[in-house]
């Protein structure tokens, strides 16, 4: 009985989830495996580097997709935003587990793709409780809050947003990528 209730959980759990509908992000794009060696599950968070696409799987596609599709920005953010940025880099340090990971997250790569700004150029670290990752990518890095967005030009570190936008990501994003005097909430 165990069983036949075990195997009925498991059907309804797949069942529900392949069904929900999304106006953005296509649901064909959800799967279960992880491909990438760097990256794994260890008690339901995901760590290590990681993709946009890891995002959008069980179990993290739930907060995943309703954020990123339920948030838009305006054309001209995106116009002020898409004049600069391509000429960025940017690396995002965040924890599945974490609150404004799961808020921040999915409207940074609604932003992203709104600008055309290409995926290639975005390095996504997913992170323990503890802000570690088993390769250490955080080493010298000083991430002591996630999500923390860091933006490089020509291979230095430009700026970072950690944690929450200081006025709003696109503000905080066009205050940076044009050489504004931004500093992220935990700069006084």
């Amino acid at each position: 009985m165990k069983n036949i209730l075990s195997i009925l959980q498991i059907t309804i759990l797949f069942s529900c989830s392949s069904q929900k509908n999304t106006k953005n992000v296509d649901n064909s794009e959800i799967g279960l495996s992880l491909s990438n060696k760097h990256k794994q599950i260890e008690d339901g968070i995901l760590v290590g580097k990681a993709k946009r696409t890891d995002l959008q799987q069980i179990p993290f596609n739930d907060w995943f997709i309703s954020g990123f599709n339920e948030y838009s920005i305006s054309e001209e953010t995106e116009e002020k935003i898409e004049e600069k940025i391509k000429e960025y880099t940017i690396t995002v340090f965040m924890g599945t587990w974490c609150e404004d990971s799961q808020n921040q997250v999915p409207k940074f790569y609604k932003i992203l793709e709104e600008v055309d700004f290409p995926l290639r150029k975005v390095t996504l670290i997913t992170m323990k409780r503890d802000k570690t990752t088993p390769e250490n990518f955080e080493s010298g890095l000083n991430i002591t809050n996630v999500p923390t967005f860091i933006f490089y030009k020509n291979g230095k570190e430009v700026n970072r947003i950690v944690e929450s936008p200081r006025v709003s990501l696109e503000q905080d994003i066009i205050d940076i990528i044009n050489g504004n005097n931004y500093k992220h909430i935990y700069i006084q």
